[in-house]
């Protein structure tokens, strides 16, 4: 059964290829998603929301296990301070639960960063909008569809 979600629509727009996967059951860690997804844990690509200031926003992207170096995304926004956006922050801004966050079908743009850790795999899976599903694609269509983001060191 193929569900349509705000992203698998965006992508179609795009005509951006890509599988739907439903997982059979809740998921409860990345190595989980990633076995049950027939990946390695670096295929799974988590966007995670910071907040900067109050109303401006941030969505990064990085592989699977890789943790975000705050000191290196504070020295390439040039900011001081952000947070990670709390729950509802991340519902509001993006339209999407925590674990179903994706870079398309967002209600408005977002400025999008893409860790350097996600080129390194040939297909990626990213949040579909919806918890227990996942989009896989070949990176260089999710880079495509991303358009003009920057691609930066965050690990």
């Amino acid at each position: 059964m193929i569900e349509t979600t705000a992203v698998t629509q965006h992508l179609d727009q795009l005509h951006i290829p890509y599988t739907f996967f439903r997982h059979p059951g809740p998921v409860h860690s990345l190595e989980q998603a990633a076995a049950e997804r027939g990946q390695q844990p670096e295929q799974v690509v988590r966007s995670i929301l910071f907040r900067l200031a109050s109303d401006d926003f941030l969505l990064v992207l990085v592989a699977g296990p890789r943790q975000i170096d705050w000191k290196a995304l504070r020295r390439t926004l040039n900011q001081s301070r952000l947070t990670m956006a709390k729950p509802e922050e991340v519902l509001t801004v993006t339209g999407y639960e925590i674990g179903a966050v994706s870079p398309f079908g967002l209600p408005q743009p977002i400025r999008t960063l893409v860790d350097e850790s996600v080129l390194a795999q040939a297909e990626v899976s990213i949040g579909s909008g919806v918890r227990s599903t996942t989009v896989i694609l070949k990176t260089t269509d999710l880079m495509q569809g991303l358009g003009d983001v920057e691609v930066v060191q965050l690990g």
